[in-house]
């Protein structure tokens, strides 16, 4: 079998209701090592990004300010790269269906997610659903130096006039 690495984010329902823990607890049952992790706070053209595939829904505006934390009036995600053999599989089958009603109860989206009454699934995480989705959420929502190992390809790339800030 060969090594996945798979993008989780705990999405600010889960932050909101402090499931943070339950959450991680659930996930260490997969023995994979997390190999990247930060807290987020999505901007507009991120949400837009990661949910680019359902632009054409309905829903999309919703979503968007979803993951954005406007809804639930916490402006942050917590965004974890996991690594190990067969990590998409292990961690989709701990996290459960996308809906929430039809996740199996003991998943963690079947046991903390919900249906807004306009549709939208608050399903508490988000996890890569294929080895390319991984790739292409983890360099979206990751720089190569935020994760331990090789994961990609990288490039050197000399910045110039770039302002960072430091501690005073």
């Amino acid at each position: 079998m060969a090594i996945e690495q798979t993008l989780v984010i705990i999405k600010p329902d889960g932050l909101i209701k402090s499931l943070t823990g339950n959450i991680l607890s659930r996930l260490s049952e997969t023995k994979l090592i997390i190999i990247g992790a930060k807290v987020v706070q999505v901007t507009d053209k991120l949400a837009r990004e990661h949910y680019k595939h359902l632009m054409d829904k309905p829903f999309f505006e919703e979503l968007v300010h979803y993951i954005m934390g406007d809804v639930h009036h916490t402006h942050r995600v917590l965004a974890l790269v996991y690594q190990g053999e067969n990590a998409i599989a292990k961690v989709r089958e701990i996290v459960g269906d996308t809906n929430p009603e039809k996740a199996n109860p003991v998943s963690i989206r079947g046991a903390y997610g919900r249906i807004t009454t306009s549709g939208v699934f608050e399903n508490v995480v988000h996890a890569s659903s294929s080895p390319e989705d991984a790739e292409h959420e983890i360099k979206l929502w990751f720089r190569p130096a935020e994760i331990v190992g090789l994961v990609y390809p990288m490039k050197d790339v000399v910045m110039e006039k770039v302002i960072e800030q430091e501690w005073a």
